[in-house]
């Protein structure tokens, strides 16, 4: 007989009781609070029974989704304040390094690897094609002044440095990726060549940069201050310059406020900037990232969707996050686990069916002295990855 969700679920209560029973359907938002809370169990795989969802959860929206839109999302759509986006930031990014380098790896890159091989590839391999790609694209080169915009632990910055002889600033409002991203510059004998500076992107000093990267930061910026951003970017960048930008994306579903096939993609969007990516809502279709960069004045050269990569990625992550399940249990609680163990595996499914996608754009300013010869025979999307010579180590 052919399991359900159902069976794998574990009431613990009197209302979990009532709720999760054969010939009910309730919404997977009420799960995801009574599995966090602990009101209820999975005994058995959770990857198999996230994999059951669709056959017993409706994806409707519960009174608790309508308090965060009014008491949270809104507000936080609304201000995007530099003291509020510190305060959002540090609370996700400065939680503990040893709580990301529970799923991250050794690497503390968090962003999409690129895959070439599944079979063979590990998350690091995917990781430093990854840097390697970023740099490639930008046809990085020894001298070029390199600003990266949101670095996180500084991995691509020190990459950049190390490997392509850039002088490389990497910029983050966190301390505890701060202090990360300066020690591994010094580990690898980078000092003087990369810096990071913890900041606003709003205070980012006045000058000008061969090559700009900003890999999924954009998002915290907010829709209603992300012209102004891309425009500022814009002045940073050199006129004979190169801008890659990779924000994460939703499809373009216009009826996405309608209940029915896509409907999951709004109930995991409230649960990710919820819990997970607070006050990060710019997080669109590509036409609004588009129109943006064009607004500013840039020209697109090229768009990659990585969102495959990305579900690939997550899995990896999961797997490492399970690994590691008495440690975060024991530093930090079953509540963090469970949350992040739902975000990851849940978000495997999303990357893969299309619910959620990351955008990677390779941008320059749209003057009629542009060399756009420059671009022919480089790498362009990924088609020549496999030919990449990537270090084995960072």
């Amino acid at each position: 007989m052919k399991q359900s969700a159902l069976d794998y679920i574990v009431p613990k209560t009197a209302e979990t009781r009532a709720r999760y029973k054969s010939g009910a359907r309730p919404s997977f938002g009420h799960f995801v609070e009574d599995y966090v809370n602990q009101k209820i169990d999975i005994q058995g795989s959770f990857e198999e029974f996230m994999k059951l969802r669709h056959d017993y959860f409706s994806f409707s929206l519960t009174p608790h989704h309508f308090k965060f839109l009014i008491t949270r999302f809104l507000p936080e759509v609304l201000i995007h304040s530099k003291k509020q986006d510190e305060r959002i930031v540090r609370e996700h990014y400065d939680r503990g390094n040893d709580f990301f380098r529970a799923f991250l790896g050794p690497r503390m890159v968090y962003t999409s690897g690129f895959w070439v091989d599944m079979e063979t590839d590990t998350l690091e391999m995917a990781q430093d094609r990854k840097m390697q790609m970023v740099c490639e694209k930008l046809h990085m080169k020894a001298g070029d002044r390199h600003l990266d915009i949101g670095c996180g632990w500084g991995t691509l910055v020190t990459y950049s440095a190390k490997h392509f002889g850039a002088q490389s600033t990497g910029v983050t409002i966190a301390q505890e990726g701060h202090d990360w991203a300066v020690k591994q510059i010094a580990d690898h004998g980078m000092t003087g060549k990369a810096k990071i500076l913890r900041m606003d992107y709003r205070d980012i000093p006045k000058q000008k940069f061969d090559k700009i990267t900003c890999l999924e930061m954009g998002e915290h910026v907010g829709i209603r201050k992300f012209q102004r951003f891309i425009n500022q970017i814009y002045d940073l960048l050199a006129d004979d310059g190169k801008f890659y930008i990779q924000q994460a994306g939703l499809r373009a579903n216009p009826g996405i406020f309608t209940p029915g096939q896509h409907w999951e993609d709004l109930i995991w969007g409230l649960y990710m900037n919820e819990y997970i990516f607070s006050g990060a809502d710019a997080s669109t279709p590509l036409a609004f990232l588009s129109n943006s960069l064009q607004n500013a004045n840039f020209e697109v050269n090229t768009v990659e969707n990585l969102g495959i990569h990305y579900s690939h990625t997550i899995h990896k992550w999961y797997y490492n996050w399970i690994e590691n399940e008495e440690q975060i249990n024991g530093s930090y609680g079953i509540w963090w686990f469970r949350m992040w163990q739902l975000f990851l595996r849940w978000s495997v499914d999303i990357a893969a069916q299309g619910s959620s996608t990351c955008w990677g754009i390779i941008a320059h300013k749209n003057l009629n002295q542009t060399d756009r010869d420059a671009y022919i025979g480089r790498l362009n999307l990924g088609e020549r990855a496999s030919e990449l010579s990537v270090p084995t180590t960072l």
